[in-house]
């Protein structure tokens, strides 16, 4: 039934940056939620969506999120924000991925990213770049936002790489920390997995017959 598995990157394969986020706001005595709440005005075309479009940089950027948090009353640095984004890599997460390609899955990553940092993962320095690269390395496509002007949960990403493994949706498994991200997948056809931690790998054997390895 399926041909492939898909992968967000931030989130997945790397720890949530939503983690760093929530740290962030006890530090500074923000509400719970703050930096996200600030990421839902205006989803489509905020300073955040922009970023990942590569229609502005990190110094516009920071600008125009400290002006989207001020409205709601808050003080908040796009900057700030930036420096929380780059994850740890997860190591049963990449050899999940080498399970797939094992048993004969084509795999692929569609990433929303930003030009900031150190490479696809907006690592906080080169060594974290390079242990990015060798990750993404393993895919047999990759989709990044910031280069390619679209980003998710926009349907076109995912038909796009559909076009690029030379598959159909509903041949594809896809699995994404976020909700709004798995239902722009799902309404390509594809099979969405939400990600909360590494407990996702039993959803996703079961759909593959597989077990993955502990």
């Amino acid at each position: 039934m399926f041909e492939a598995v898909l992968w967000d990157f931030g989130g997945v394969i790397t720890s949530s940056p939503f983690a760093a986020f929530a740290r962030y706001e006890e530090r500074r005595g923000l509400p719970v939620g703050a930096v996200r709440r600030i990421n839902a005005i205006n989803p489509d075309d905020n300073a955040w969506a922009r970023l990942e479009r590569s229609e502005i940089d990190g110094a516009e950027f920071d600008r125009l999120f400290a002006v989207e948090a001020r409205s709601l009353g808050w003080e908040i640095p796009g900057n700030d924000i930036l420096a929380l984004l780059a994850g740890t890599v997860r190591p049963r997460m990449v050899a999940a991925i080498e399970h797939c390609k094992a048993l004969g899955f084509k795999t692929g990553c569609i990433t929303n990213n930003a030009p900031v940092g150190h490479g696809a993962g907006m690592a906080r320095d080169a060594a974290e770049a390079d242990a990015v690269a060798a990750v993404l390395a393993r895919f047999d496509a990759v989709i990044e936002s910031s280069k390619v002007g679209l980003r998710k949960p926009d349907p076109k990403i995912y038909l796009m790489m559909c076009d690029r493994l030379a598959i159909q949706p509903a041949a594809c498994v896809y699995l994404d920390d976020l909700g709004i991200n798995c239902k722009g997948a799902a309404s390509t056809g594809m099979t969405a997995i939400k990600v909360w931690d590494e407990a996702a790998l039993d959803e996703l054997g079961a759909l593959l017959g597989t077990r993955f390895p502990e």
